[in-house]
């Protein structure tokens, strides 16, 4: 009897080898799992964004509204008025969160500057800062309008060091509801 030679031992290694599939599902999960959990943490990031997002546009609505139905407003009514955005932010941190509320009035030729402005956690806008209105309100002589501006500096969790701290703001414009302006008394 003669040994087997190498060559179809080899050959015959090589034929067993190249049909058999046992680790073949672990060679694409292996490939694919970085990419299914950039997917997953990526979308509850963006999820995370837009929920604030959403809130940040309902607390300057939220801002302005609360303004607009005064006739005059002191410093214990604003403090109030501001510290409840804190609550409609809310579960999310007010801590990133500034808030800015404003009346801007114009004068016969449409021009539009601050006539009083409060702010939580921010810089009040300058009295008399001019301000260009948007499209649909712009080039109205004598009125007045309460401005809610809210911004947030969300900071994602784990994508961070992709993104870094991403800025959502919005701004809402209403009219006072039971006056033409709304006296701001300092007291």
């Amino acid at each position: 009897m003669r040994p087997k030679s190498r060559s179809i031992t080899f050959l015959s290694w090589l034929r067993n080898f190249r049909g058999d599939h046992r680790g073949v599902a672990a060679v694409e999960f292996a490939i694919v799992l970085p990419f299914m959990l950039a997917l997953y943490i990526g979308g509850i990031e963006l999820g995370d964004a837009m929920a604030i997002e959403v809130k940040v546009t309902d607390t300057a609505h939220i801002l302005a509204d609360i303004t607009s139905q005064n006739t005059s407003i002191n410093n214990a009514t604003m403090t109030a008025i501001l510290g409840a955005s804190s609550q409609t932010i809310a579960p999310y941190s007010a801590s990133n969160l500034v808030v800015t509320v404003s009346e801007v009035s114009t004068d016969a030729s449409g021009v539009a500057t601050v006539t009083w402005s409060d702010s939580l956690q921010g810089t009040p806008r300058p009295v008399g800062q001019s301000i260009t209105l948007p499209s649909s309100l712009a080039g109205q002589a004598n009125i007045s309008l309460i401005l809610g501006e809210v911004s947030y500096s969300y900071t994602p969790q784990l994508g961070y060091a992709i993104t870094g701290t991403v800025g959502l703001s919005d701004s809402y414009y209403l009219f006072p509801r039971n006056s033409n302006s709304i006296t701001r008394v300092n007291s």
